[in-house]
């Protein structure tokens, strides 16, 4: 089935139609979109065991606030979140790089069958489009959009999890940055995400940050149209 990007997430701002595909192609249940906030959790192909750790423990406190848990259904972090939420019977949306009828990564098929029966599977691309590496950042833009937060769990410095951070500040979406990615001195990037929005996510402020968080349907559409 299919839908156009208005009615999943209803008008469009001048920035989000601009970047936004023109349809969507699903598997599932499309009223996902219409339960409360949504956040993407997002972070390294090869995480390490702290960072799946974290994505796990961070997928069910969405879960506890009642929001939705959106992932790339890629391996390591994206993997656990989805994973996390199925485990405590909650609703999770998996975007993905490939068609419907293809399976990245081939390990994770399985995963992705179960989604599409029990959950939602969204991709913008049409059945017999070639997956290359230029579809998965195409991807993080349209999961960006797609959702009212993202969350980097767990990315290195070079890593196209950060594509997805500054889609959503460019989109005037929440973007947090776990603790453990903000302070890391190996990194860079999370300074220059902080300067122009990022918000640190800690053990200490997650309850407060995650009730505030608004979604979609309250959003005042104030999308950072100077940022680039």
């Amino acid at each position: 089935m299919q839908m156009t990007m208005a009615e999943a997430l209803g008008t469009l701002t001048d920035v989000e139609e601009k970047n936004a595909p023109k349809t969507l192609y699903f598997q599932g249940n499309a009223e996902l979109l219409n339960h409360g906030p949504r956040v993407s959790v997002v972070g390294s192909r090869k995480a390490s065991a702290d960072g799946l750790k974290r994505a796990r423990s961070l997928s069910r406190a969405l879960v506890d606030h009642g929001i939705v848990v959106v992932s790339g259904l890629a391996e390591g972090i994206d993997t656990a979140a989805h994973m996390s939420a199925l485990e405590t019977g909650a609703e999770t949306v998996a975007v993905i790089g490939t068609p419907l009828d293809k399976y990245y990564p081939a390990g994770n098929k399985e995963l992705q069958l179960r989604l599409a029966k029990e959950q939602l599977v969204v991709s913008q691309f049409p059945f017999g489009t070639p997956t290359t590496p230029k579809s998965f950042p195409i991807r993080n833009r349209t999961m960006a959009l797609l959702s009212d937060a993202t969350a980097i769990v767990e990315a290195g410095e070079r890593s196209g999890t950060r594509l997805q951070g500054w889609e959503a500040l460019r989109l005037g979406r929440t973007l947090f940055l776990l603790e453990s990615v903000a302070t890391d001195p190996a990194l860079t990037w999370p300074r220059e995400m902080i300067k122009y929005g990022a918000q640190v996510l800690t053990r200490d402020n997650i309850t407060e940050e995650l009730e505030d968080l608004p979604s979609m349907a309250s959003r005042k559409n104030e999308a950072l149209l100077g940022l680039f």
